[in-house]
């Protein structure tokens, strides 16, 4: 699978652990960003993530920041983008299972590698309910201003 990955500099390092992990999984990974724990603005990056997921250059994305708040933020101003901010594994389940979650996010400062590494693992195995949830769905992209 095709992952795009960005974040912020209070990612940086946990962003290179991750990429790392995917590339050793076979992904083919798409890296917007940032190349250092040099301070640099979050919207920037998430942006970055939406707009390669929602333009086809990648079929999900993962993007972080220290808390992950503002990332995400970023993340669902594109058009097209669901993205969903994952503090444990049940939720990183059930934003795929029920939202169809195409961006999974995170804040480096908030949790560990290794629950990192967890909430990715069952975000990328996890499969879209549909029916009920498909319309929800729907609904979101309807949605305007």
């Amino acid at each position: 699978m095709k992952i795009v990955i960005g974040c912020d500099h209070a990612a940086y390092e946990l962003k290179e652990e991750v990429k790392q992990k995917l590339l050793n999984e076979g992904h083919e990974i798409l890296d917007v960003g940032t190349d250092s724990a040099e301070s640099v603005d979050y919207p920037i990056y998430g942006h970055a993530v939406g707009r390669a997921v929602a333009d086809g250059e990648a079929e999900r994305g993962i993007a972080i920041c220290g808390s992950g708040i503002g990332i995400s933020i970023a993340c669902n101003k594109v058009p097209g983008i669901r993205a969903a901010l994952c503090t444990s594994v049940e939720m990183a389940e059930m934003c795929r299972r029920h939202n169809n979650a195409n961006v999974i996010c995170m804040g480096a400062r908030m949790i560990s590698k290794e629950l990192a590494f967890d909430m990715i693992d069952t975000w990328m195995t996890t499969e879209f309910e549909g029916g009920k949830h498909e319309r929800r769905i729907n609904m979101l992209d309807d949605i305007t201003i």
